[in-house]
C-alpha cells in the first residue's frame, strides 16, 4: 500500500509539472505501460512509474513529460502540417527538426528542464545496438539530425550512448546543411520561418525535391501580403494572428529549478493562467507587427560593416579592472543610498500593485493549503486540501535600457546612467520583469579602420556611415543582475566613450527586442542629444545621421509593437521622440526613469 502511494505521488508531481510548463491547467495526462515515446502524438502519455521509483527513473519520466509540455506550449500544429513534406523519411526528419526547436526553447529558459531532457535522451539511446552494421541509414538519420541541431542550438553534446549514430552522419550533415542550420538556430522563436528553413534543409540533404521555388513563392506571397497590409494598418488577418502567436512566447512558468517536485508544484500557482483569452483581446486592440519596415532600405548607407563590433562588456575589460570600476560605482551609489532605496521601492510598489492576486480554495490539486493542515494530518486522503492562484492579466514584459556611450556623456551623466541602470535591473528583476541594458558608441574617434579602407579605395563619393560602430551588452535579458552588475562599471572606464550613431543603435536594440518572446516590449533610450560622428558627417551632408535617426524612430513608433520612450540629459530630445523627457540636471535621471516606467504600467 505504501509503495502504491509513492507511485501515485510521483504521478501527481509529473502531472503538475506538465500542466505548469505547458501553461494549460486543464490538459489530460495519461500513464501507459508502453515506454515508447510518441513524439509525434498530440496525447500526453507518460510511462507508468514503478511502485518504488528511483531518482533516475523520475528524471527520465520528467524528461518525457517536459518534452510533451513544451510541445503544447510552443508548437503550432496547423503551421507544422502546412509545410509537411512527402515521404516517410522526410516526415520523420521534419518532425525531429521541429522537436529540437521547442525543446531548445525550454532548455534555454529552464536549466532543470534541460537536465531532464538530456537525461531522458541518454536513456532512450541506452539500448541502441553497438554493432554499426545493425544501424540502418533510414532509421538513424533523423536521430543524427536531432542530435546535431540540439548541439548547435543549446550547446549540449550528444549522449555517449548515441555517439555511433552521431559520428556516422555528422560530416554529411555539416557538408550539406551547415548554413541552413545556422539560420534555423536564429529562428527558433519563429515557427513559420523555422518550418520553411526545415524544408530547405531536407532539400539540401536530398530527402525532398529542391524547395527553392517554393520558398521564393512563399516570400512573394509574404511580400504581397505586406502590400495589402499597408493599405489598412488596423486590419488584423488570420495570418497576422498566426505570426504574432508564433513570436509572442510567454514565460509564465520559467524558473531556474528543475528536479525538485515540490518546487514544480509551487510553480503551478504561476502557471495556471489561461493566456489565450488575454492574448486574443490584446491582438484585437493593437496593430499587427510591421517590424520588418524598420530594416527596409532607405537613403542611409554603410560603407562597410566588417569592422563593427557587438561585444559583451566583460570582453572589453579584464576582470580585475572591471571589479575596481564597479567598486568606484558602488562608492558613488553609497552617497545616494537613501534616494536609490526610495526610487526602487516606488517602482516596485507600482508594478506589484498591478499584480492583483486571489486564490481558489478546496481544490483537489495545487499548493497545499496551510489552513487545511489539520485536515491533512487527520485524514491524508481527503481530496479538498489544496489551493491555486487565480489568473492575472499582468503582462509578460521586457524593458531594454539603451544608453548613449558617447564622449559628451563623460563624467556625471554616464555615472548617473550606470547607477540608474543598476537600480532598474535590480528592481524589475524582483518584480518578474526582464531587463536588458545596452550601450552604443564607436570603436575609434574619427573613422577608425572604416575610414582607412575608404581612403585606400580612392575616397568614393557619398560613402555613408564611415566609422566602426561598437554596441555593448552590459546585461542580457536572461542574465541575473548579480552576475552582470560588475559590467556596469565599464561605463566609467576611460577610453570607452567615443562617438554616437543613434539610428543604427536603435535598430540593433529593436531587433533584439523583436526576437524576444515577451508580450510587452519597452525600449528606453538615455541620450544627451543628437547623433555625432565627425568622419561620417565630413563626407556626407550635415544632417545625414540626424535624418536617419528621425526615420528610424518614425518606423519604430508607427510600425512596431515596441513602446519607445527617451530621456535627454541636458539636451532636448523631444524633437526626435514622441514620448520624451528632457532633464537639465543628470541627478534628476533616476526619478524621471521611475516615473516614466511607472506611467507605462498604468493601464
Amino acid at each position: 500500500m505504501k509503495n502504491d502511494r509513492q507511485s501515485e505521488l510521483v504521478k501527481k508531481a509529473l502531472s503538475s509539472s506538465v500542466r505548469a510548463i505547458s501553461n494549460d491547467p486543464n490538459i489530460e495526462i495519461t500513464f501507459t505501460p508502453d515506454n515508447t515515446q510518441q513524439s509525434d502524438s498530440d496525447l500526453v502519455q507518460i510511462p507508468i512509474p514503478s511502485r518504488e521509483p528511483k531518482n533516475n527513473e523520475i528524471f527520465e519520466l520528467r524528461g518525457i513529460g517536459d518534452s510533451k509540455a513544451l510541445k503544447i506550449k510552443y508548437h503550432d500544429k496547423d503551421l507544422h502540417l502546412k509545410n509537411l513534406p512527402k515521404g516517410d523519411l522526410a516526415i520523420e526528419v521534419y518532425n525531429a527538426i521541429e522537436r529540437v526547436r521547442y525543446e531548445s526553447i525550454g532548455s534555454k529558459k529552464l536549466s532543470g528542464v534541460s537536465d531532464n531532457l538530456s537525461f531522458a535522451l541518454e536513456k532512450s539511446y541506452e539500448n541502441v545496438d553497438k554493432n554499426e552494421n545493425d544501424l540502418e541509414e533510414r532509421n538513424t538519420l533523423s536521430d543524427a539530425i536531432r542530435l546535431f541541431l540540439r548541439e548547435q542550438m543549446t550547446g549540449s553534446k550528444p549522449p555517449k550512448s548515441a555517439n555511433k549514430i552521431y559520428k556516422k552522419w555528422k560530416n554529411f550533415i555539416k557538408e550539406h546543411g551547415s548554413n541552413t542550420i545556422k539560420d534555423l538556430s536564429k529562428n527558433i522563436y519563429d515557427q513559420k520561418s523555422y518550418s520553411l528553413l526545415s524544408k530547405k534543409l531536407l532539400s539540401e540533404l536530398n530527402l525532398i525535391e529542391n524547395t527553392k521555388t517554393e520558398i521564393n513563392d512563399e516570400d512573394n506571397e509574404n511580400s504581397s501580403n505586406e502590400n495589402d497590409r499597408e493599405q489598412d494598418p488596423n486590419e488584423i488577418t488570420e495570418e497576422n494572428e498566426e505570426q504574432e502567436n508564433s513570436e509572442l512566447i510567454p514565460q509564465d512558468t520559467l524558473d531556474e529549478n528543475g528536479h525538485d517536485t515540490d518546487e514544480v508544484e509551487e510553480k503551478i500557482e504561476d502557471s495556471s493562467i489561461d493566456t489565450n483569452i488575454d492574448q486574443t483581446k490584446e491582438q484585437n486592440n493593437r496593430n499587427f507587427n510591421k517590424f520588418d519596415k524598420i530594416n527596409e532600405e532607405s537613403f542611409y548607407k554603410i560603407f562597410t560593416s566588417e569592422f563593427d563590433q557587438i561585444e559583451n562588456a566583460e570582453n572589453l575589460c579584464d576582470q580585475e579592472e572591471l571589479g575596481r570600476l564597479r567598486s568606484q560605482l558602488d562608492d558613488q551609489m553609497q552617497n545616494h543610498q537613501s534616494t536609490i532605496t526610495k526610487l526602487a521601492n516606488k517602482l516596485q510598489r507600482k508594478l506589484l500593485a498591478k499584480q492583483n492576486r486571489s486564490w481558489n480554495f478546496d481544490l483537489e490539486e495545487g499548493i497545499l493549503d496551510a489552513a487545511r493542515l489539520t485536515r491533512v494530518i487527520v485524514n491524508p486522503t481527503f481530496p479538498l486540501s489544496y489551493k491555486m492562484e487565480s489568473p492575472t492579466n499582468f503582462k509578460d514584459t521586457i524593458v531594454t535600457l539603451l544608453i548613449d556611450n558617447s564622449g559628451s556623456m563623460r563624467g556625471r551623466p554616464i555615472t548617473v546612467a550606470a547607477m540608474c541602470g543598476d537600480i532598474l535591473a535590480r528592481t524589475l528583476e524582483r518584480c518578474g520583469v526582464n531587463v536588458e541594458i545596452l550601450g552604443f558608441t564607436t570603436v575609434a574617434w574619427k573613422g577608425g579602420k572604416t575610414r582607412e579602407k575608404w581612403l585606400t579605395n580612392n575616397k568614393p563619393n557619398k560613402p555613408g556611415r564611415l566609422n566602426d560602430i561598437r554596441h555593448i551588452i552590459y546585461k542580457a535579458a536572461e542574465q541575473p543582475w548579480r552576475r552582470s552588475k560588475k559590467n556596469l562599471g565599464l561605463m566609467l572606464k576611460e577610453g570607452i566613450l567615443k562617438e554616437n550613431i543613434d539610428g543604427e543603435a536603435l535598430i540593433w536594440a529593436c531587433n533584439r527586442l523583436n526576437r524576444r518572446y515577451e508580450q510587452r516590449k519597452i525600449l528606453m533610450v538615455i541620450s544627451d542629444g543628437a547623433p555625432v560622428d565627425d568622419s561620417t558627417l565630413s563626407v556626407n551632408y550635415g544632417d545625414y545621421l540626424d535624418k536617419h535617426l528621425h526615420e528610424v524612430i518614425y518606423k519604430i513608433e508607427n510600425y512596431s509593437m515596441i513602446e519607445l520612450i527617451a530621456i535627454g540629459i541636458g539636451h532636448d530630445v523631444t524633437r526626435y521622440y514622441n514620448k520624451a523627457l528632457t532633464l537639465i540636471d543628470a541627478e534628476q535621471l533616476g526619478g524621471a526613469m521611475i516615473d516614466q516606467l511607472a506611467s507605462l504600467f498604468e493601464d
